[in-house]
């Protein structure tokens, strides 16, 4: 059974969260990345609960073709919204820069995806750098459990105020703090290339996967009765387990010698 989710409970919790690890760090603020997507809009509007408005940078980093875009226009009209300081950087330019130096040596789609996932993230901390703030990360508990996000990319950041949440408890929190529905109803995308979507390559939608994943890791139930108890067949189960193994890596520090782990598994 799904534990009941009490929205305004977390909200105070978040807040809570945000305000000590930023005073913790003698920071002026935070800044996010606003995709127009839910999990960004979320943080960014826990963010300015927790801080106030003066406090939280929006960046907008888009290419020039996703410039016509829903995502664009709902990034923008929720900094407006928030209230909040934002620059709109040329992305289009950074990435040709790297397309055009890396052309001739045949990197696949998914290497080329996760140079942008990177390049943001480098964005990220340039301003955060420059201004004393911290980089919010925008992952949920859904994603982060099976890796669905790029190492040092979208995983590149100073703290994460949602990834214990799953997508459909963001969903829930979305709505209760009033996030326009069109952004908590629009399917998710990493935005690595042109028609990219989550649902593309996660196994199951999030609604079932979030299920999925509470009876495998938070009961601690097999996978036979995970397949038995939720109509899901096996190889699926079978599917989401290998990509949370496979990406162990990604959610720990990296190994060294002395420590507990010293390699990759």
């Amino acid at each position: 059974m799904t534990p009941k989710f009490d929205a305004e409970s977390q909200v105070i919790e978040i807040c809570d969260f945000i305000r000590h690890v930023v005073q913790n760090a003698r920071a002026k603020g935070v800044v996010v990345a606003v995709s127009g997507g839910i999990d960004s809009a979320v943080v960014a509007t826990l963010a300015v609960r927790a801080l106030g408005r003066k406090r939280v940078m929006g960046l907008l980093l888009f290419e020039k073709e996703d410039r016509n875009s829903a995502d664009f226009k709902d990034a923008k009209q929720l900094i407006s919204q928030l209230g909040i300081s934002s620059f709109d950087v040329s992305f289009s330019d950074i990435i040709r820069s790297f397309n055009t130096t890396l052309r001739d040596y045949k990197l696949s789609r998914t290497a080329l995806g996760n140079i942008k996932a990177r390049a943001r993230m480098i964005v990220n901390y340039a301003f955060a750098n420059s201004r004393n703030l911290l980089v919010a990360g925008t992952g949920d508990k859904s994603e982060e459990m099976i890796g669905y996000f790029t190492k040092y990319g979208d995983g590149g950041v100073d703290f994460q105020p949602i990834a214990h949440l799953y997508k459909t408890e963001v969903k829930s929190l979305a709505l209760h703090l009033g996030i326009p529905s069109r952004i908590v109803s629009k399917p998710s995308s990493p935005h690595l290339w042109k028609g990219h979507l989550a649902t593309d390559e996660i196994p199951l939608d999030y609604p079932i996967l979030d299920e999925v994943l509470r009876l495998l890791f938070d009961q601690s139930r097999g996978p036979n009765e995970v397949s038995k108890t939720l109509k899901v067949p096996r190889r699926i189960v079978d599917k989401v387990t290998k990509m949370h193994e496979a990406s162990d890596h990604k959610r720990e520090a990296p190994p060294m010698l002395g420590s507990s782990s010293n390699a990759i598994s």
